[in-house]
């Protein structure tokens, strides 16, 4: 079979993509299907297919693949700049789901500070622990 060569692909790939964003936010806002409603019923597939790659070992295959070098091209290049924007767009979100837990911490009643290296310090950090993580179990 004949293809084109992938230099080609790619670059016509890249160029549809980019040009694609209001074709993509228009699929978002008109679909009428519950996303929510069938990613929840999906669960058991992709259960099924997580536990398949754990067991062919293809998360430590493709982080092997990447290399650090990969991740740090994206990260540093990709991800520095589009961080500031999803920070910003996210932080409505971020007082959502993050007020509730600051709100258990505010009302943890801490045991008296010991000096450096007592373990009566430790007792300090598990008291917000323990409930932090009643919190987390309430839902």
């Amino acid at each position: 079979m004949q293809t084109k060569d992938i230099g080609t692909v790619s670059a016509k790939w890249s160029q549809r993509a980019a040009a694609a964003g209001a074709d993509y936010t228009a699929g978002v806002k008109s679909t009428t299907k519950d996303w929510a409603g069938l990613t929840a019923a999906a669960a058991p597939a992709w259960e099924q297919g997580v536990q398949t790659a754990v067991g062919n070992g293809r998360f430590a295959k493709g982080v092997t693949k990447a290399g650090t070098a990969k991740w740090q091209a994206g990260a540093s290049g990709k991800g520095a700049t589009r961080y500031p924007q999803g920070v910003s767009g996210g932080t409505a979100n971020y007082s959502n789901n993050f007020g509730p837990f600051l709100q258990v911490i505010a009302g943890v009643t801490l045991p008296p500070r010991g000096p450096r290296g007592s373990p009566s310090n430790i007792q300090r950090v598990s008291a917000i622990a323990d409930a932090l993580h009643a919190a987390k179990l309430r839902g």
